[in-house]
């Protein structure tokens, strides 16, 4: 575990680095070295901060991330099951989705769902992953029967599922309001909703995006309706396309300010844009993803700023790949995010980095950064801690 030599090393390292960083930057960082609550124009400020001032940025929020979580990086064993990739909105920076007429159309029936819980059950997976596409005419209690067939399959493994987007489609079908819909959904068997369909938390952005997409007011009614029905959520936010370091500071502040009145997000995941086999990208409207150095810049900020409030930052080493993902774990995230058997939608928009990590892969990478693995649930319950050189737990 932590250390105080370790914690004076590494303050050692950041006070050396803020004497060479610009002035303005260097006071924002000593700011959120004492636990200062930074902010919009701080944000902005270490969002926009010279190239030359990254690794005091990078350092600062690895210091923090050491006082606030200490040496333990976390992953969870779960699987993905996306139940159909069938759907109508037509997001312009997805590749997963298809027409009901597509040759590659496909619905897992509930039959095999139930097979692939049990499956994840028996591979080591506490945690099933479920969402979808969204179908014209589904039925509109679909959702609902998926979780019952979950929790009939194997009752113990946890059910992390259905976006916003998915949540606000579900209420347009049924007529009920968003409080009832997510009660019914956790009287099923719902224990906690991704915080996915956020992408950029902008309404302007969100329509070049996707104009079909559930708005920013959507998105946040759906997740604090969750969060005070003790539905906790995961928060995210897509970086890399046509969103500008304003609007990171924004979202980041917005969650924030979501999480002092309701303390339901369980972590916040930057999601790179992987940018390959998209429409959005292929039209020209978007940058190729984030560059290296715009990852830094997110991560670090998210520690920085979501201190005291959000305190786990997860790493997608889908969409940043295995050696980048190291490079964010000392930049301020804490969590090495899920094993993902089955991970398709990063897949199939172009990402390289594989569909299942097994968990000797994630604690083979995170001991090679100096840090020590252990396996967690959902909701950041160390589950296991494993020595820094054995495999066995301790």
């Amino acid at each position: 575990m932590e250390t105080v030599a370790t914690l004076q090393a590494s303050q050692a390292r950041v006070e050396r680095l803020l004497r060479h960083t610009t002035p303005a930057v260097a006071r924002v960082l000593e700011r959120a070295m004492a636990g200062a609550e930074l902010s919009r124009e701080e944000g902005l400020t270490l969002a926009t901060c010279p190239s030359s001032d990254l690794d005091a940025l990078a350092a600062v929020a690895d210091h923090v991330r050491r006082e606030v979580k200490g040496d333990i990086v976390t992953y969870v064993v779960n699987r993905n099951i996306n139940f159909t990739n069938v759907c109508f909105v037509g997001c312009a920076f997805c590749s997963f989705s298809t027409s009901a007429r597509s040759a590659n159309a496909y619905a897992l029936s509930f039959e095999e769902i139930a097979r692939r819980v049990v499956e994840a059950w028996e591979m080591g997976a506490t945690e099933v992953c479920v969402q979808g596409g969204l179908p014209r005419d589904m039925d509109p209690f679909y959702y609902r029967d998926i979780l019952r067939t979950i929790k009939s399959a194997v009752p113990q493994i946890h059910a992390h599922a259905f976006s916003p987007m998915e949540i606000s489609y579900g209420t347009e079908l049924t007529g009920m309001t968003v409080r009832d819909y997510l009660q019914m959904l956790k009287d099923n068997g719902l224990d906690t909703l991704p915080g996915t369909a956020a992408e950029i938390l902008d309404d302007d952005v969100r329509h070049l995006l996707s104009r079909k997409k559930l708005t920013v007011r959507q998105w946040v009614t759906v997740v604090t309706t969750a969060h005070r029905l003790g539905i906790p959520t995961t928060s995210t936010m897509m970086y890399g396309h046509v969103e500008t370091p304003e609007h990171w500071v924004n979202q980041l502040l917005l969650l924030r300010d979501i999480q002092k009145e309701t303390g339901g997000f369980t972590e916040f995941v930057p999601l790179g844009f992987v940018h390959y086999n998209t429409t959005l990208f292929q039209a020209g409207l978007a940058r190729p993803g984030p560059t290296e150095e715009e990852s830094l810049r997110v991560h670090a900020l998210a520690r920085l700023m979501l201190r005291g409030w959000i305190d786990n930052v997860q790493v997608s080493w889908v969409k940043l790949g295995r050696q980048l993902s190291q490079r964010m774990l000392q930049a301020g995230a804490n969590d090495y995010g899920g094993t993902l058997i089955d991970e398709n939608i990063s897949r199939l928009a172009g990402a390289t980095a594989g569909q299942y990590m097994p968990p000797e892969e994630f604690r083979r990478l995170i001991r090679e950064i100096g840090r020590i693995p252990a396996e967690r649930t959902t909701t950041y319950e160390i589950r296991q801690v494993f020595d820094a050189v054995e495999e066995a737990p301790v």
